[in-house]
C-alpha cells in the first residue's frame, strides 16, 4: 500500500497565513467593540415580536388604481434623475478628463517631462475630480435640498457633481492605460491635441469607456432611490412617506418595483456590454 508522508500534506504558507488571519482579528475584534455591533440582538423576543408586526403590515402590497398611478410616475422620475444627472455628470468629467491626460501634454514630447505650468494645470484638475467624488451624493443632495427645495432638482444635481467626479477619473485612467504612441506620432506631425484624442487614443479605450459608463448608469438608478430619502425626489421620497405613515403595503409595492426597475437596468446593462463587445 502507498503511504503518504506527512510532509506531503503540511502547507509550506501556513506561516503568512496564520499571521495574516491573526492580523485581520486583531484588527476586526476592535473595530466590532467600537461599532457596539451585537448579532444577539436580532434574536431578542423583542426584536423578533417588533419584526413579526412591521412585516406583518407589508401584506397585501397596496395596488389601488390611484397609488399605481402614483407608482408609475415615481418610477419614472427615478429613471429620469438617474440619466439625466449621469448626462451632466458626463458633460462635467468628459472635458475635465482630457485637459488632465498627460498624453496629450505638448510640452512632454521629446523630454518626456511636462512644463510647470501645464503639470500644475492638470494636478489641480485631479484634485478637482478627487474633490467631486469624495463627497458622497447623499451630501450634495441634502446641501441642494437646502439650497434649491425638495424634489427632483436636488437628486440630479448631485449624482451629476459625485459621478462627474468618478467617471472623469476611471476615463483619465483608462486614458493612460493605452499605447500613447499613435497619439504622440500625430501631435509631433502637427495635429491638434483634440484630432489626436479622437483617431489615436478613443479608438482603443472606446469599448471600456462605454462598458463603464452604462455601470454607472445602472449605480445612479440605486442612488436616485436613496436621495429621495433625504427629499431629492423619486421612489424614494415616496417611500419615505409611507415609511412614516406605517403604510407597509404601500411600502412593500414600491420596493417591488424598485427591484424591477435595478433588474431592467441590469439587463439593458448586460445587453449594450455585450453589443459593445
Amino acid at each position: 500500500m502507498f503511504l503518504v508522508t506527512p510532509q506531503r500534506w503540511r502547507d509550506p504558507a501556513w506561516p503568512p497565513r496564520l499571521t495574516g488571519t491573526l492580523a485581520f482579528l486583531l484588527l476586526l475584534l476592535p473595530a466590532g467593540y467600537l461599532t457596539e455591533f451585537n448579532p444577539a440582538v436580532f434574536l431578542d423576543a423583542r426584536s423578533l415580536r417588533a419584526s413579526r408586526q412591521c412585516l406583518g403590515t407589508f401584506f397585501p402590497p397596496a395596488h389601488s388604481r390611484e397609488f399605481l398611478q402614483l407608482l408609475g410616475s415615481s418610477a419614472w422620475k427615478t429613471v429620469a434623475i438617474a440619466t439625466v444627472g449621469l448626462f451632466f455628470a458626463l458633460l462635467l468629467a468628459a472635458p475635465l478628463s482630457l485637459l488632465a491626460n498627460r498624453a496629450l501634454s505638448r510640452s512632454r514630447l521629446g523630454t518626456g517631462r511636462m512644463g510647470f505650468l501645464p503639470a500644475c494645470v492638470r494636478a489641480g484638475i485631479r484634485w478637482v475630480l478627487s474633490i467631486l467624488r469624495s463627497i458622497p451624493e447623499l451630501v450634495w443632495a441634502l446641501l441642494f435640498v437646502r439650497a434649491v427645495g425638495l424634489g427632483d432638482t436636488a437628486g440630479v444635481m448631485a449624482i451629476a457633481l459625485t459621478y462627474s467626479g468618478m467617471i472623469g477619473k476611471v476615463f483619465l485612467e483608462i486614458y493612460e492605460a493605452q499605447d500613447v504612441k499613435a497619439a504622440e506620432a500625430l501631435l509631433i506631425h502637427g495635429s491638434g491635441r483634440l484630432t489626436a484624442f479622437l483617431y489615436g487614443t478613443l479608438p482603443s479605450c472606446l469599448p471600456e469607456l462605454l462598458s463603464y459608463t452604462v455601470y454607472r448608469w445602472e449605480c445612479a438608478m440605486r442612488s436616485s432611490v436613496i436621495l429621495g430619502f433625504v427629499g431629492a425626489g423619486g421612489l424614494g421620497q415616496q417611500m419615505d412617506m409611507s415609511m412614516r405613515m406605517l403604510a407597509g403595503g404601500e411600502v412593500l409595492s414600491f420596493l417591488l418595483v424598485f427591484i424591477g426597475l435595478v433588474w431592467v437596468a441590469d439587463r439593458i446593462s448586460k445587453g449594450l456590454r455585450l453589443w459593445i463587445d
